[in-house]
């Protein structure tokens, strides 16, 4: 079940998460995307790196807490991503920040 070998210097396929925070929590009701290259019908879901299954769709409403990531053909597996089941959280947005850059904490409970 776990993401398979692909060849060496293949690009990695990403995952967006919606609505964009970190860390992502399901009362937030948390939409992952695959995106990379190749068919989004190829896309496979891993859930707590097991297959999570087969989509038709880039795109995975999440109903579950755990840790995700998507693959397709000929690409590396995306970065993981874990959903929580948490009843407080501090959330940073999702993009890459740097030092010096200004950023808004959320503290969800």
């Amino acid at each position: 079940g776990w993401c398979p070998l692909s060849p060496a210097g293949a690009q990695s396929t990403q995952i967006l998460v919606e609505p964009p925070w970190r860390s992502a929590v399901l009362w937030d009701w948390v939409t992952l995307t695959c995106q990379g290259l190749g068919s989004a019908s190829a896309t496979t879901w891993y859930k707590d790196w097991q297959r999570w299954g087969q989509e038709k769709w880039d795109g995975l409403n999440v109903t579950e807490s755990g840790t995700y990531m998507c693959d397709r053909p000929g690409t590396r597996c995306s970065p993981a991503v874990t959903v929580w089941n948490a009843q407080l959280v501090l959330q940073v947005p999702a993009q890459e920040l740097l030092d010096w850059d200004t950023v808004t904490l959320r503290c969800q409970l």
